[in-house]
């Protein structure tokens, strides 16, 4: 069956979705998105998801274009259409389109584009054997409000992703402009040092993603310590456990990471740890509960 899609109001085939060549988003990468997982025909955390798109459409002057949108219907519609109730889901807003620039021009409406296509979660084995990690040349910068935002601008990201594999590697971890931990090219990172949880904090130049937000609360529900702060490199070599996180995957552990040279450096015993498994089960419970 070929794939359906959400675009501006209407569910097409795909084949016969097309967007203006004047997209402020295409021309100039202005516009947002938001990727999800829906599991037994429920989008998972939406509200937060739709929480934190809109805060961002604030910034950029979309959210008032945007009112009246009602996302949760417009996912379950495209999963409808689709025949999906396992799925990975992504909105994505645009400024529209426009004969001005953006900064002359409000454009005409916001281009809505939902898709949805079948979910495919790594093999049992990936989760088992960890992420190798790869410390990118590309920087993230603590002074960007762009680098706190899910945009469509995703440049320094696919570089750092394509650098990675390039290498053999499974993800990016990117430093900030200060040479200290920030995140991954698609997640964000935890490493657990004496049993306690450590991330980066907002102001290292990341993204405020759902699901890290979901794991330090899952972390607290559990008696484990979770601090957000200034990351130093050194974390990788002193740390027993590190994993990423995003809003597809879940939880991965990581179990190496290599610098620019080549050199690597295994985590802990080189497997998942016990603090990573007892947050993959909570996250895991947590999912079942809410779409079970």
């Amino acid at each position: 069956m070929e794939e359906t899609v959400y675009l501006n109001g209407e569910l097409l085939p795909r084949a016969r979705a097309f967007l203006s060549i004047n997209d402020y988003g295409f021309l100039y990468g202005f516009g947002l998105y938001e990727t999800m997982r829906a599991r037994n025909g429920k989008v998972f955390l939406l509200e937060r998801h739709l929480a934190r798109l809109m805060k961002s459409a604030k910034v950029i002057g979309l959210a008032d274009r945007l009112k009246g949108v009602d996302f949760g219907t417009v996912c379950q519609r495209v999963l409808a259409a689709n025949g999906l109730t396992e799925a990975r889901l992504r909105i994505t807003v645009s400024g529209g389109e426009g004969e001005d620039p953006p900064w002359k021009g409000e454009g005409g409406r916001p281009t809505l584009l939902v898709t949805a296509r079948p979910y495919v979660p790594p093999a049992p084995e990936k989760y088992e054997r960890g992420y190798r990690l790869g410390i990118a040349t590309v920087r993230r910068c603590t002074q960007s409000v762009i680098d706190g935002m899910k945009t469509i601008d995703h440049l320094a990201s696919v570089m750092a992703r394509m650098e990675a594999a390039s290498r053999g590697l499974d993800e990016a971890l990117l430093l900030n402009d200060d040479g200290f931990i920030a995140e991954g090219g698609g997640c964000n990172i935890f490493f657990v040092r004496d049993s306690r949880l450590v991330t980066p904090s907002l102001g290292s130049g990341i993204l405020p993603g759902v699901t890290r937000e979901l794991v330090i609360e899952l972390a607290r529900g559990l008696g484990i310590t979770a601090t957000e702060g200034t990351v130093g490199i050194g974390v990788i070599r002193k740390c027993q456990e590190a994993f990423v996180t995003n809003a597809v995957m879940g939880i991965m552990p990581v179990t190496e990471v290599r610098d620019a040279g080549g050199n690597s450096v295994t985590i802990g015993e080189g497997k998942p740890g016990e603090i990573t498994r007892r947050l993959m089960q909570a996250y895991s419970e947590r999912l079942e509960k809410e779409t079970g």
